[in-house]
């Protein structure tokens, strides 16, 4: 037995190393070698020496502090001894996978400005390590080949198309055959997605392949797979502004057939009514497109998310493996995108096998097995002409954390959310435009949506009400779970509670009879994978989202997951997370048997109340500090959530210092290396000043609460007026 898998590794290491001739089902041992593991990325371990027997004697090998307080979002390589990862916007380090000691570190030289359209954090989710070299892109957009021994760069290449725009790369690269192969992201901001691929040994680009059409009146395509696509949308669609389907992950490299499949994003503006007025599939958004890894053409597509409303992006990883499917075994590729469904495709032609809900939803109430199209619900998820709750929220059934699939059991194991979001159209007519945010859609969790409701105007409120939806809001307003599905059927063997619906980490399975997860209340977990049996918990005191994974060394399994809390939604640290009680510092985390306790990070001081702000400067009235709040929403929200312990500024308790230096870093980059961009070309100076204004204000009043709760002697951080209003 040992020496079948152990073929199997082998066959899955020369895939890694540019060979041509490995094996989807190569899956790992002692080595794991891409971020998935094998080469169909099934987070699936052969190896058994940690098992249920004695998993209670695990403890911490080693750790590697990584220097940052942003989102750890990648799972480590490990070959020959060596373990290879990723870190905040493309940071790359190689330490000795036995001992922890590091072996070099590779900072790229990063624009910063890029924070401005990255909309999930300086996140990067992992390294792809081939023929010498360890190739990962960095967060402003530059495919990177690092020599595999010292981290020197081999060569660096240009990976962004137009530099004008809002493009941005936080996915791991993907080797398939001889190129390495990279997306884009930006879909909420003004950018056309596309995947390109690039020389191993050179760099040169060896093509590209969009998966949005461009504007018919600019003349033929850019490749003749987008003439269809065009049919597809509104010859007069928002060209200007790119249309989405950026490929921000799930890239696999399948072997046997020599296809690169991609999962496309998310429409740009969301509302297809914004995008496309007359509607349409506008292909290739929210889709699996299976290229031929040496010229980049189109082989086939399946669109799970038809005319994408919704933000249902297609970029959740995948699986490939081989299943038994009405009698015959066929190679097929696991996908949960977040639009609910759990879809079974042939990876040959993309033939859909399967497609089983996971979660309520009401976009869709079903698929057709014939045509493979969703049956779409207009009536109860078009919000463009009045607000509705629709199933799942946008941050989806699931999304980028890895679920693994289980070969012994045939089970998909991974995290669930069950949740919906109000949608709505805001008022007026916002422009779109070159790198700005062009979404006219708000959205309202329903996690929180009945206490959010009495906040909003009445006529708002009164329509969200009334809608059927409440009742499953009333219900179960959000659920997140562990659970081990049959891909087959749908229906889940076990299942875990999680602690909030931000609570979804990575799942790694393994022949030992194991579930590894992480958690954000900083737990360690390793459940039995039969029934789902807690049998260990380690408190790490670090916020854990990333897949953990194995590798043996030495004769000895370790078991490895980067922890840190980030990625969407970053600045909103959830007051139940490791990273609210004992702060954010990034770390590697690696255990084996027999191993020792993990030093905890110390406990956060309590919050202080808020310093006194500066006097408003003379002149400003309730309308400029009005203006303020519209611009700080309009530009600024989307990192600074001025909640408590945010792992960005908190700009309600801004110090005298910051509050001089105002103007300085907000128009003038005082702080572009530090990752807060510069305004200048889009906010004047009067504007600045009214958000000041609007943040003194803002600071004030909290100030003011604070001290009334401390007089009462409540938390700071209890539930406030001036907090509800800033959610």
């Amino acid at each position: 037995m040992k020496s079948f898998w152990g073929a199997f590794c082998l066959l899955a290491l020369a895939a890694c190393s540019g060979g041509q001739d490995a094996k989807v089902d190569g899956l790992a041992a002692d080595n794991w070698v891409t971020p998935g593991g094998d080469v169909g990325k099934s987070h699936y371990s052969t190896l058994a020496d940690i098992n249920r027997d004695n998993v209670n004697k695990l403890g911490l090998a080693w750790s590697a502090d990584l220097g940052t307080n942003r989102g750890l979002e990648a799972t480590p390589v490990v070959i020959d001894g060596v373990m290879y990862t990723s870190g905040v916007a493309g940071r790359a380090y190689a330490f000795d996978a036995a001992t922890g000691r590091e072996i070099w570190r590779y900072e790229p030289q990063v624009d910063m400005q890029v924070n401005r359209t990255a909309c999930c954090d300086m996140v990067n989710r992992g390294v792809a390590v081939a023929r010498g070299k360890v190739y990962v892109a960095t967060l402003d957009g530059w495919m990177v080949a690092l020599d595999a021994k010292t981290g020197k760069p081999v060569w660096r290449s240009d990976a962004v198309v137009d530099r004008s725009r809002g493009d941005n790369s936080t996915g791991a690269p993907e080797v398939a055959g001889d190129v390495v192969v990279i997306g884009n992201a930006g879909a909420e901001y003004d950018v056309r997605g596309y995947v390109s691929a690039f020389d191993l040994e050179t760099g040169k680009l060896v093509w590209r392949f969009f998966t949005v059409p461009r504007d018919p009146k600019l003349g033929p395509q850019d490749h003749p797979d987008l003439e269809p696509a065009l049919k597809t949308w509104d010859p007069d669609s928002r060209w200007d502004v790119g249309g989405g389907g950026t490929p921000w992950d799930a890239i696999n490299y399948d072997p046997e057939s020599g296809l690169v499949l991609v999962g496309t994003g998310n429409g740009g503006p969301y509302a297809v009514s914004r995008r496309s007025p007359k509607g349409g599939d506008n292909l290739y958004l929210g889709s699996i497109v299976a290229l031929d890894a040496k010229t980049g053409r189109l082989k086939w597509h399946y669109q799970e998310t038809p005319g994408d409303n919704w933000d249902y992006t297609s970029t959740q990883p995948m699986i490939l493996t081989r299943m038994k499917v009405d009698g015959e075994e066929r190679p097929v590729v696991l996908h949960a995108p977040k639009n609910g469904f759990l879809y079974v495709l042939d990876r040959r032609d993309g033939k859909l096998l399967r497609a089983n809900a996971l979660v309520r939803m009401n976009w869709a109430n079903g698929v057709d097995m014939k045509t493979g199209r969703p049956n779409l619900t207009p009536e109860s998820s078009d919000y463009t002409n009045g607000p509705k709750i629709v199933f799942p929220a946008s941050p989806g059934a699931r999304n980028w954390h890895p679920a693994a699939y289980d070969p012994e059991t045939g089970l998909y194991i991974g995290t669930v959310q069950d949740m919906g979001n109000a949608i709505y159209m805001t008022p007026g007519r916002k422009p779109l435009a070159r790198r700005m945010l062009n979404n006219d859609a708000a959205l309202l969790f329903t996690s929180d949506l009945e206490a959010i409701l009495p906040t909003l105007p009445p006529p708002l409120r009164d329509a969200i009400a009334a809608r059927p939806e409440m009742k499953w809001v009333k219900e179960n307003p959000a659920s997140t779970e562990l659970r081990a599905i049959d891909p087959l059927t749908g229906k889940t063997r076990w299942s875990r509670p999680m602690g909030g619906w931000q609570d979804r980490g990575g799942a790694l399975a393994t022949a030992g009879g194991l579930v590894f997860q992480g958690s954000i209340d900083g737990h360690l977990r390793a459940f039995d994978k039969a029934s789902g049996k807690l049998l260990k918990e380690i408190d790490t005191g670090t916020a854990i989202l990333a897949a953990p994974m194995t590798y043996k060394v030495g004769g000895t399994q370790y078991v490895a997951v980067m922890a840190a809390w980030g990625g969407g939604g970053f600045p909103y640290v959830p007051p139940y997370s490791a990273a609210y009680r004992r702060g954010n510092k990034g770390r590697v985390l690696v255990f084996r048997l027999d191993g020792g306790p993990v030093p905890l990070p110390p406990a956060l001081p309590p919050l202080a109340v808020a310093p006194a702000p500066p006097r408003q400067a003379p002149g400003v009235t309730p309308q400029t500090i009005m203006q303020g709040m519209t611009l700080f929403f309009g530009n600024c929200a989307l990192c600074h959530s001025n909640q408590p312990r945010s792992i960005t500024p908190d700009l309600r308790r801004m110090s005298e210092g910051t509050h001089a230096a105002f103007k300085e870093i907000v128009l003038r980059g005082l702080l572009l290396p530090n990752g807060m961009p510069r305004w200048d070309d889009r906010l004047s100076e009067k504007d600045v000043d009214a958000i000041h204004a609007y943040l003194i204000d803002l600071q004030a009043k909290v100030r003011a609460e604070e001290l009334e709760k401390q007089k009462r002697g409540l938390p700071l951080d209890a539930p406030g007026l001036t907090i509800l209003s800033n959610y």
